[in-house]
């Protein structure tokens, strides 16, 4: 089977060719593209592969766009480290949807899903998506970097999304602290509200940090979070009718 891989992390794109390798050593890698231009470019003008294994964030944009622009017919497998591009993934030739790192066996049932394609079946899988389009998918894991390392850190393990400094933060379960790349107002509505509550400009807490709270002045609630020694850990007065619900719920 003839691929191409749309990836621009020269780290990932060796990780997913070994693990190919391992897999499916009968795979032919036609190309390795980095860029929206250059896919665009690419499917342009060669013949079109049997297979793409698509990463979603490119070096210029995102590779939907590439979709947009060009005719592709052959299965795409979509690889990410972000889980709220699914239903967009889909509604192109999209057969699965990988979150990185990419674990061997996934990646062999994404190959298997491969090799039944055809366009009958994936409308179907976009018309079942689409009746489940009430349903909004938010975030279920964040990246964060550790010395040279990254982990995923699943949200059932985040107490609290913070800024400090013009900086974003999470605060874990097990009482670790690490940056994200998000903004508060970015993150809303990546999270889910039934979990999550933005109690003022610097706090967003889960349900699970919500176990000691104290009357404060004004009519406004203090939170004490273990490990989070901050005075600021108070809901607005104006949100305190609606954190009360929340907490109701």
């Amino acid at each position: 089977m003839k691929i191409i891989i749309l990836e621009d992390e020269t780290r990932a794109a060796n990780h997913l060719e070994r693990l190919l390798a391992k897999v499916a050593p009968n795979m032919v890698v036609l190309a390795r593209i980095e860029s929206v231009r250059d896919g665009i470019k690419y499917l342009q003008n060669n013949p079109e592969p049997e297979l793409i294994f698509s990463d979603i964030q490119l070096a210029d944009g995102l590779s939907f766009e590439i979709y947009k622009q060009v005719t592709v017919r052959c299965p795409i497998i979509f690889t990410t480290a972000y889980d709220h591009y699914a239903i967009e993934a889909f509604q192109t030739n999209g057969i699965d949807y990988l979150l990185k790192p990419i674990e061997e066996e996934r990646l062999r049932q994404a190959i298997e899903k491969a090799k039944h394609f055809s366009p009958g079946l994936a409308l179907e899988k976009i018309l079942s998506i689409g009746k489940a389009g009430s349903e909004k998918a938010y975030k279920s894991r964040f990246m964060v970097k550790v010395g040279d390392k990254i982990r995923s850190v699943p949200v059932e393990e985040i107490l609290v999304f913070y800024s400090q400094e013009k900086a974003s933060f999470i605060r874990t379960t097990d009482a670790h602290t690490y940056c994200i790349d998000y903004a508060l107002d970015q993150l809303e509505p990546m999270l889910d509200p039934e979990r999550y509550f933005r109690i003022n400009r610097k706090y967003i807490v889960s349900i699970d940090a919500c176990t000691n709270i104290l009357a404060w002045t004004n009519s406004r609630l203090r939170l004490k979070i273990d490990e989070i020694d901050d005075p600021d850990i108070i809901v607005a007065r104006e949100r305190v009718v609606e954190f009360k619900s929340w907490l109701d719920r």
